[in-house]
């Protein structure tokens, strides 16, 4: 398992919260989604083989959310 931290903007609340953990954990390969609200990190851990970091950020804009950067 990989894990990558993404920071991400426009998550105001729990609400924002739920919908960019449920546009991800579907991806084939996530084994798992945490987010920290106040900083807008999103750490997802994942096997590398069958998801990565395009998938992510593409999922994430998708769900109206802005990518700024990764860890």
């Amino acid at each position: 398992m990989e894990k990558i931290t993404l920071t991400v903007k426009g998550m105001t609340c729990m609400g924002c919260v739920k919908s960019v953990k449920n546009v991800l954990e579907p991806i084939p390969g996530v084994a798992g989604v945490d987010i920290a609200l106040d900083n807008g990190q999103v750490a997802i851990s994942y096997d590398a083989a069958k998801a990565g970091i395009d998938q992510f950020k593409a999922a994430i804009q998708d769900a109206g959310y802005e990518v700024v950067g990764n860890c």
